[in-house]
Parts: C-alpha cells; sequence; structure tokens
C-alpha cells in the first residue's frame, strides 16, 4: 500500500496482552524479517528494564532483541546526560533502575537534579509523591518516563503515569519534560537507529493519542490495531484519524 522502510511497534496491546501473545503476532514479526523490513519496539513501558522485557518477549515467542527495544528510560537517560547531572530520584516500580543504575546516583535526597516518574504500580503512595513534590520544590526538574493515562493489564484497563505527574505538575507549577511517546524525540531515536525516514515509517499502536497522534504529527503514516486499549468511543472522538484501523497486528500484511 506504501513505501514502507520500517515499522514502529507498541508492546502492550499489540504485540502482546498481559503474559501472552497476541494471536498472530510473532507470525508478523515474522513476516517483516521475511520481507527485510527494518522495525523497532517504541514501548511507554516503564516497569521493567529493557533486558527484562527482552527476556519476556522471548518466553512468548518472539525473535526481538534487546537493541530493537526502545523505552522511556533510554530517552531520559540520553537527556540527564545531555545536561551532565546525574542525581535523580525514580518514582518507578519493578527493576527499570536496572537501566538507571549504573550511570546514575539514584539516591535522591535534597541534591536531586531530577525526579523520573513512571508507572509505579502499587508502590505510588501519598508519602512517595510528597517525597518527589519535596525535591521538585527544592530545585529538581520533572522528568516524565511516559504521561499516558492508563493502559490495558490483565485486569483491565489500570492508571499509568499520567494521572500522577500531573498531579505533580499542578503542585509544583512545574512543567515536566516528557521523554516517552510522543515525544518526538523518542520516535527519533528509534527512527535514526533503523536509518530510516519519518515519511518511510509506519507506526502500529493502539492508543489514539499516544501513538497515532504522536506519529502524525511527524509525518508518519499510522496504523492502528482493535486490540489493547483500542475502543471505538476514542477513535471517534480523537483529534486525529489513523490512515488505517486493522483488527490486530495479525493483519500488518495489509498494510505492506
Amino acid at each position: 500500500m506504501m513505501d514502507v522502510k520500517g515499522f514502529l511497534i507498541d508492546l502492550d496491546g499489540v504485540l502482546t496482552l498481559g503474559n501472552r501473545a497476541i494471536d498472530g503476532a510473532q507470525e508478523a514479526i515474522d513476516l517483516l524479517k521475511e520481507k527485510k523490513i527494518r522495525f523497532r519496539c517504541v514501548s511507554n513501558t516503564t516497569r521493567a528494564c529493557r533486558k527484562t522485557i527482552a527476556e519476556r518477549l522471548a518466553r512468548l515467542g518472539f525473535d526481538i532483541p534487546e537493541s530493537s527495544l526502545f523505552t522511556p528510560p533510554l530517552a531520559a537517560i540520553a537527556c540527564m546526560n545531555a545536561a551532565g547531572k546525574h542525581r535523580c530520584m525514580l518514582v518507578t516500580t519493578g527493576d527499570v533502575h536496572k537501566d538507571f543504575e549504573h550511570t546514575f546516583d539514584l539516591n535522591g535526597g535534597a541534591a536531586t537534579d531530577y525526579v523520573v516518574i513512571g508507572d509505579a504500580g502499587d508502590t505510588m503512595t501519598y508519602r512517595l509523591l510528597n517525597t518527589a513534590f519535596c525535591a521538585v520544590n527544592a530545585g529538581a526538574e520533572i522528568i516524565a518516563l511516559e504521561k499516558d493515562r492508563f493502559w490495558m493489564s490483565p485486569d483491565g484497563l489500570m492508571l499509568s503515569a499520567g494521572p500522577f505527574v500531573a498531579a505533580l505538575e499542578f503542585a509544583t507549577g512545574k512543567t515536566a519534560t516528557v521523554v516517552g511517546k510522543p515525544s518526538p524525540k523518542f520516535f527519533e531515536m528509534a527512527l535514526k537507529d533503523m536509518n530510516v525516514r519519518t515519511d518511510q515509517a509506519l507506526m502500529i499502536g493502539d492508543d489514539i493519542l499516544t501513538d497515532i497522534a504522536g506519529a502524525r504529527s511527524m509525518g508518519m503514516k499510522t496504523g492502528l490495531v482493535r486490540t489493547g486499549k483500542f475502543n471505538e468511543e476514542s477513535l471517534r472522538s480523537a483529534p486525529v484519524t489513523p490512515d488505517w484501523v486493522i483488527d490486530s497486528i495479525a493483519n500488518i500484511r495489509d498494510l505492506l
């Protein structure tokens, strides 16, 4: 249908749903490899480090190397390195700290340069958010690994980092630097790694705002899947229209 040189593909809700692969997803990735079409997985997942995500995908039957995964911690690290500041407080859960710990001082405290906030799950308590609030008031900047409103878990929709980032912004009067989707720099990292221009790329996602609107703002083609967090009302009321709406990633052949 178009001269696609590279695909950007979301993970949660597109390739996987909870602890299972979406039907036809492994075959879709195999098809891209067979046709020698480059791809990168661009996920706003912030509950696991990149190595853990790659291992989980392998257990689910995917042959996707760690180097093909682009997650918000990579962008946050690039942002902090560019500023020459290496003291941060992480507001996260899981083992995402492993992406940071070899390069950054994670002790927080009064001298914190950045509060890095992601999806902290059940660890997001009043105490934790208030500690982050105090650090920002003392001079730290806010880096939001993502600002999604919610995500689709095996148990249904769950709050993501966005509502808590908004609370921190409201309380401190500071605006967070968002480094995950739909940040242009995040998309640019993955496209540069593939050596693909925006007009040669197609983004496949389940979030009409984070995935589709973000990619469209950069001039990419877009495909929205009817899996994951997709719902018809969000599509009808969205400020953008995807180029294609497909039942699932299994229909990727229709976009080639």
